[in-house]
């Protein structure tokens, strides 16, 4: 199953400032993620996984890619 930056964030129930706060990044950044404007990187994705328990492997990333570990 493959769930959006955003679906992850809702799923845990947090705001993109309390979402970004727990990932080390910025408000925006987060914003810039789930709008496709830019991807976090492999380091940011491990935190995001171990945040939502959601494996790296099912998170979509852009447009549509996805970054595998």
């Amino acid at each position: 199953m493959e769930i959006t930056l955003k679906a992850c964030r809702i799923n845990v129930d947090m705001s993109q400032a309390e979402f970004a706060k727990a990932v080390g990044v910025s408000a925006p950044t987060v914003y810039n993620w789930e709008a496709g404007k830019t991807e976090p990187n492999l380091s940011q994705l491990r935190r995001i996984s171990s945040i939502t328990g959601i494996p790296i492997d099912n998170i979509v990333v852009g447009n549509n890619s996805k970054i595998m570990n």
